[in-house]
């Protein structure tokens, strides 16, 4: 089994990304910097940052570099205070600091603790710095006397001291203008921060912001307005791991942008990105691993688990000088031969033997995403144990490992699969005539044979599975899907593997008062951009919310958008829908708007049947 813990142990050669981020951390001209390493949900951007920390806590004597978690955060009232503060405790903490730099530290923790017990603090920026002293606010009195011509600075000072510090502090606010109290407090704290840097006589401040897109909206937004107006001083440089399009959506939701009419959609659209950039200055994007880097990640983490910690660590140091030489080839079985003992040797290639034919669907399936390898590889081993511990005669573990890409990719067929051979002695006559359909031709005559007969199996990534070895045609797969009986009747992907930038843009569009230009202007600039899986999975999304909710118009009139729009799949999918949807349960209005369809080649014929037996209200509109 794998952790799916972020590492500093390099798998992926991600250390390229990380040395590169790091020379231009080392430009001192560039400081102060913001830099955002974005990637999709799972891509690997944590552990490109913990390798990225343990690299620079390494190279200068000079630089303190500190790590957070951003979800740290979340728990707190006021994020930005919790961001200053934990930065001042590293301070206060380090014994590499003198007696001098600890306690100014001390004294701006204070500060901060102060603003925040009196409930006037960073969040809202409403007060003075100089009221967070560790006088409990004393350091007011002048600032104070000057604003309030009625109270004398003894009366002010009594006020100060007593029970209830806040409360008259907050009473004084309510006629004072915030805008004044802020640019105060900003500017006094980052000259304080400034000063601090300079006292403790390191070179270079970085700090590295983990899972930033894990948080609330408002969470996001805090931390990054906290870098940018308290900490963003001389000789500091921060690095943050996030999916920029969450960050974007936070930033929509935290300034209420609603994209109701179409030139709002444009102009929010420039507004996003001229926030995000004056938040983010060198924006890094990771891209998507290609077959031979994972089929090299998977030899790697099976490598990891078969092999004892000190032959492993020879794999990993060949790996790494492998990859120095050769970007694009693929580390696998022929390298780690020379490296490995003889019975090792054989260990791994009972383990790896399949790998090479399936890497490249394994790729395709799961996107390249090293987070959905990690979880597919620990559900096959789980089902492999499953299997040795139930004495599976025969068993073979590549048959495992390809329907299970089935499984993950193409739930229904999977299931499809499942009920033609349960009722066939487990060798199932369909998917014969399917491989037949695929040997010894060209994919183009594959696709047009499967076409006929096969509609839904005519998928390019369903073709390629068909064509790789190992064949099902005379497998008994009723032990295979008796190990994969729990996701016979519910995907192994499930929710917690949808993009959530999947689940935003469907919220995006799941309003009642959108108008239908907004919405087309939503589906074409965020679903068509889509990679492939994220349609796919934007499409289930969508499909599952029908089915949930039959009666929901605007579930339903989302998907009738995404066809009329043209969304590649949308239309098999709502005809799949219409075999397990009752009419009776869909909304009037709904039955009109597929009328649009009677003439659609793939669509007309099926909704006819759908709606030709049914006297309800959306049959009735249908049929008008």
């Amino acid at each position: 089994m794998w952790s799916d813990n972020e590492t500093t142990e390099d798998l992926l050669g991600y250390d390229v990304h990380a040395k590169l981020i790091t020379e231009v951390l080392e430009d001192n001209n560039l400081l102060p910097i913001t830099i955002g390493v974005f990637g999709d949900w799972g891509s690997g951007k944590s552990s490109i940052l913990k390798i990225l920390t343990k690299n620079l806590e390494n190279k200068d004597e000079g630089t303190f570099v500190l790590y957070f978690n951003g979800w740290l955060f979340e728990g707190y009232d006021d994020a930005k205070a919790a961001l200053l503060e934990s930065i001042l405790k590293e301070f206060e903490e380090n014994k590499k600091f003198d007696k001098k730099v600890r306690d100014k530290a001390s004294s701006m923790i204070k500060s901060v603790n102060w603003l925040r017990i009196a409930g006037l603090g960073f969040k809202n920026v409403v007060i003075p710095a100089a009221t967070a002293y560790a006088t409990g606010g004393v350091s007011l009195i002048p600032y104070l006397t000057q604003k309030l011509g009625s109270l004398s600075a003894s009366d002010i000072s009594d006020k100060l001291k007593g029970d209830k510090p806040e409360e008259f502090l907050k009473s004084l606010l309510k006629d004072s203008p915030n805008e004044d109290y802020g640019t105060v407090l900003i500017r006094d704290f980052r000259e304080e921060f400034k000063e601090l840097i300079e006292t403790s006589k390191i070179k270079k401040l970085i700090v590295v912001i983990d899972d930033l897109d894990r948080c609330t909206t408002d969470r996001i937004i805090e931390n990054l307005e906290a870098i940018k107006l308290f900490l963003n001083v001389d000789n500091t440089a921060f690095v943050i791991g996030a999916d920029p399009r969450i960050v974007r959506h936070a930033i929509r939701a935290r300034y209420r942008l609603n994209d109701n009419e179409e030139g709002e959609v444009r102009n929010n659209t420039r507004i996003v990105d001229d926030y995000l950039e004056k938040l983010i200055q060198v924006p890094y994007s990771l891209p998507k691993l290609s077959d031979s880097e994972v089929e090299t990640y998977i030899s790697l983490l099976i490598s990891k688990r078969e092999l004892e910690p000190k032959s492993f660590e020879k794999v990993l140091v060949s790996f790494k000088d492998f990859r120095s030489k050769n970007r694009y080839g693929v580390f696998g079985l022929v390298n780690l031969k020379p490296i490995v003992t003889n019975e090792e040797y054989e260990q791994l290639k009972s383990s790896l033997g399949s790998i090479p034919a399936l890497a490249p669907i394994i790729t395709q399936s799961l996107y390249g995403n090293p987070r959905q390898i990690k979880r597919f590889l620990n559900t096959f081993t789980l089902r492999n144990k499953l299997s040795k511990i139930a004495s599976i005669s025969g068993f073979n573990e590549a048959v495992l490992a390809k329907l299970m890409i089935l499984e993950y990719t193409e739930i229904d067929l999977f299931r499809q699969l499942y009920d033609w051979q349960s009722t066939q002695e487990g060798k199932s006559v369909q998917l014969q005539e399917l491989e037949k359909k695929t040997l010894d031709v060209s994919f183009s005559e594959a696709k047009e044979a499967i076409n006929s007969g096969y509609k839904l199996w005519a998928k390019d990534k369903v073709i390629k599975w068909l064509k790789v070895e190992p064949y099902f045609s005379e497998v008994d797969l009723r032990d295979y899907f008796w190990l994969s009986r729990d996701n016979v009747a519910s995907t192994i992907t499930g929710a917690s593997l949808i993009s959530p930038i999947v689940k935003m843009v469907y919220q995006k569009l799941d309003q009642e008062n959108i108008s239908a230009s907004v919405s087309r202007k939503i589906i074409g600039d965020e679903i068509k951009p889509m990679i492939d899986h994220e349609l796919e999975q934007f499409l289930d999304f969508a499909i599952n919310s029908i089915k949930k909710q039959p009666d929901s118009h605007r579930a339903h009139e989302i998907f009738i958008l995404l066809m009329e729009e043209g969304i590649p799949g949308s239309i098999g999918l709502y005809r799949e829908l219409l075999n397990v949807m009752s009419p009776a349960k869909m909304p009037a209005a709904i039955g009109s708007s597929l009328s649009e369809f009677k003439s659609h080649p793939d669509l007309g014929e099926p909704l006819t049947k759908f709606f030709s037996n049914s006297k309800g209200k959306a049959a009735k509109a249908f049929n008008l």
